[in-house]
């Protein structure tokens, strides 16, 4: 009876999955778009300083997406954890599985902090031999990760709201912490009210800025509205028997971002055998991408604690629903985002103060990489099912698989053909790939974990809707 009760209590086991999805991504959404949105403005500011402040924030982007994917890792592996133990109603487990996940995010804080301090300028020597660039970028990701806290302590204090459904506070956390980077940016950049102009590092101080803000607004609403969840240091000690599963999900999650880190640093020097402006372009196409693979882990986010909650409800077809609305919709925002760059690739690349030869380039890459778009989708949503359920392994192949052991390889021999052009469709060739196989490991995935909820042998697809 109390059981039911708890449920009842929290809507991710009751409510019903399409307006749950809705209620639970549309805030996610909006903020993400609102970040990518400040992404842009970045690099359509830094644009008008040149073409090497572009290629700075460019080769900039394998660490602060390593950034992120360590902020993210930990905070999914916690969010896991902690949904289970919110539908399984053991709340003293899901109230250390937050104190561990702050602890854990807290050694990740230390060594960016070293690698800002001590690697900054050489990391940047080792990609580019313009003086521009090299100083610009290492002032830029020198202050990226020297405040680490603000990313860090964003999306861990973000995730503990999301996993307990109050998705709607974090569309005010990132939407303040983005809006004031807009405003911020050319402040710093170009210098205002007083501040003197700073440059590429003036975006870095803005950026830093917002996520401070947007940290300390999640930490208030968790300790104001996040009553499922409880924190406390007091008497704390790291336990393995939390740390253990959180980074059973974290590892992978990590693992996968940087590999995506790997890829992009390995692609920077294929481009930069043939241009700085081939990696400029493909470091402004990563900006205009994130308007519509944002709103997808938007998605994802939301899907994470549903599937995870209701596998710890024991709650089958949820989970399944869940996954397929999740994925139906993700395929919608991928294919408006195919048309967006096959039809009007120029109108996006006229933001960034293009030359014609930048122009050109960004032309074919975007329609080229865009071919591959309306299938992305349903691989995200898949690598997300396979963390909630606790098997990131699955997920953590297929991005090794799609980025490293394909993307890399194809894209290094379409690279000798001389022309810049055929490398782009190393994209379209992995994501193929990747896309199969991720179906294959989640056809396995339902038959070992989920149809066993069912309490029966065989049933059909419409039984399982």
């Amino acid at each position: 009876m109390k059981e039911q009760k708890n449920l009842r209590e929290n809507k991710m086991g009751t409510t019903p999955i399409g307006k749950l999805l809705f209620q639970m991504a549309l805030p996610m959404i909006l903020s993400m778009l609102v970040q990518a949105l400040y992404n842009v403005v970045d690099s359509i500011y830094v644009s008008q300083i040149s073409e090497s402040a572009i290629t700075a924030l460019s080769l900039a982007f394998p660490i602060q997406n390593l950034q992120i994917g360590c902020a993210t890792g930990i905070a999914v592996g916690v969010t896991a954890l902690l949904s289970k133990s919110l539908g399984c109603h053991d709340y003293e487990r899901a109230n250390k599985a937050a104190m561990n996940g702050i602890f854990l995010t807290g050694i990740c804080v230390v060594a960016f902090m070293l690698f800002g301090a001590f690697a900054a300028r050489p990391f940047y020597a080792m990609q580019s031999n313009v003086a521009e660039t090299v100083e610009g970028g290492a002032a830029y990701i020198r202050i990226c990760t020297l405040v680490s806290i603000g990313i860090f302590g964003e999306i861990l204090f973000e995730r503990l709201l999301q996993s307990s459904g109050r998705t709607s506070y974090t569309l005010i956390t990132q939407g303040t912490g983005a809006v004031l980077n807009i405003l911020l940016d050319p402040v710093f950049i170009f210098g205002k009210f007083g501040i003197p102009a700073m440059g590429i590092a003036g975006a870095a101080v803005a950026t830093v800025l917002g996520q401070c803000v947007a940290f300390a607004l999640a930490l208030f609403f968790n300790a104001k509205k996040n009553h499922d969840v409880k924190i406390s240091f007091r008497g704390f000690r790291p336990q393995m028997e939390i740390i253990r599963p959180v980074m059973a999900v974290a590892v992978p999650s990590v693992v996968m971002m940087s590999v995506g880190s790997v890829m992009n640093f390995g692609f920077n020097q294929i481009l930069q055998s043939f241009s700085e402006t081939a990696t400029s372009v493909f470091g402004v196409y990563f900006k205009l991408q994130s308007f519509v693979f944002m709103p997808v882990f938007g998605l994802n986010n939301a899907m994470i604690p549903m599937v995870a909650f209701n596998f710890g409800a024991r709650q089958p077809k949820r989970i399944v629903r869940s996954v397929l609305y999740c994925m139906i919709t993700a395929t919608c925002i991928m294919i408006l985002g195919f048309l967006a760059f096959r039809f009007a690739p120029d109108l996006l690349l006229s933001m960034f103060n293009p030359t014609e030869q930048f122009l050109e380039l960004g032309v074919v890459a975007l329609r080229t990489i865009s071919i591959s778009f309306p299938i992305v989708g349903m691989c995200i949503v898949l690598s997300a099912a396979f963390q909630a359920l606790g098997n990131g392994v699955y997920s953590t192949l297929v991005s090794i698989a799609r980025q490293l052991v394909v993307l890399l390889p194809v894209a290094y021999l379409l690279s000798k053909t001389g022309d810049v052009s055929s490398v782009w469709w190393s994209f379209p060739i992995s994501e193929l790939i990747s896309t199969a196989a991720s179906v294959c490991f989640a056809l396995r995935l339902f038959r070992q974990k989920v149809r066993g909820l069912y309490e029966v042998e065989r049933l059909s697809w419409k039984e399982l809707l």
